[in-house]
């Protein structure tokens, strides 16, 4: 192929692609270039070299646009904040290795794609941040809007491996580094409205929730019921004829706790976390006893904000995904065989 015959073919790509006049541009350059004698050597040199260029500019111009997957674009918790006048909701995600942890994790950011207001805390449970999970809040254009971070729990509170999940306290380490993180955001940046929830990646939340967190006043604690958890088909809040005021709580596990609640059953107005630096998880409490452990230090049951239709609605679900079966993956290995997933992320 000689120059003309490739510039023409450029000129016709992009004339295709609707950049007539660009082309147009290039092609002038080039013919000018090649055929006038009126330009000496140096002249001719720069105008080849331009010319080049611009040939080059406009192929890569058309790869990109031809093959690119724009992501879902997503803002920043400060420009939905102003944007929309509403509190910011920060929902706290300790997260770990597992095969199932892409699926949870995938499932809980394709909701939140639905809810522009929240911010999104991933702490994982290693000693540095993981590609997969940067790839799941690039994929759903969550990056901006998310903040990714790391906390190993100490070895002696490690579940072992046919330990009970509920054996030693989960996720302790983790969500005490997302509340360090959000009092050292906030004495770095003006205090704003916002909310603190945490948000467990094995769970199933409706976008209903977060726009009834929204709701929560400044200095209070909300709460609203949680489907399939403590043995019953939903654990709720038990309120007055008005709606307004908690009075009880329908728990069989510990009744006896200051505060019988799932993890998923409340959220904290951001000012209480940044008001008592005591507020905190624990690792010396009694198994159940982590709701309480943070709740203490910054409300009591009768502060407590009926939410969800005066505590009616069911807006989160305390779903566990079943242990994955991978009897083919140990044959494989067994057999020296490369896994199924080799160079792939699952």
């Amino acid at each position: 192929m000689t120059p003309v015959t490739f510039f023409l073919f450029i000129r016709q790509l992009f004339v295709f692609r609707g950049w007539e006049f660009s082309t147009k541009f290039l092609f002038v350059i080039y013919y000018v270039t090649a055929q006038s004698k009126m330009l000496d050597f140096r002249r001719k040199y720069i105008f080849t070299l331009l010319a080049i260029a611009t040939a080059f500019f406009l192929l890569y111009s058309f790869l990109k646009n031809t093959f690119k997957c724009d992501p879902v674009i997503a803002t920043s918790s400060a420009e939905v904040f102003s944007s929309s006048g509403g509190k910011v909701i920060y929902a706290i995600t300790p997260t770990y290795y597992r095969p199932v942890q892409k699926a949870e994790l995938t499932r809980i950011a394709q909701t939140l794609m639905l809810v522009p207001f929240v911010h999104w805390i991933l702490i994982e449970d290693a000693a540095e941040t993981s590609t997969l999970v940067h790839n799941v809040l690039n994929r759903t254009g969550l990056t901006s809007r998310s903040t990714q971070l790391n906390a190993k729990t100490p070895s002696n509170f490690k579940l072992g491996r046919n330990d009970p999940n509920w054996s030693k306290p989960r996720g302790v380490e983790q969500r005490n580094t997302a509340l360090a993180w959000l009092r050292q955001h906030y004495r770095d940046h003006p205090r704003q409205p916002g909310v603190v929830f945490f948000m467990d990646d094995d769970n199933i939340y409706s976008i209903e929730l977060f726009h009834e967190m929204q709701k929560i006043s400044d200095s209070r604690v909300g709460v609203w019921p949680v489907g399939l958890v403590g043995g019953l088909m939903v654990e709720k809040p038990i309120v007055d004829e008005t709606g307004t005021h908690v009075v009880g709580f329908n728990s069989l596990w510990r009744p006896e706790r200051q505060f019988p609640i799932d993890m998923a059953g409340f959220g904290i107005s951001l000012d209480l976390i940044l008001d008592n630096p005591d507020a905190a998880f624990s690792y010396d409490v009694e198994r159940g006893y982590q709701e309480t452990a943070i709740l203490r230090h910054v409300t009591t049951v009768d502060k407590l904000q009926p939410l969800a239709n005066k505590c009616r609605d069911v807006l989160v679900w305390h779903t566990r995904t079943e242990a994955t079966k991978l009897d083919g993956e140990k044959y494989l290995k067994k057999s020296g065989a490369k896994p199924s997933d080799f160079g792939m992320e699952v």
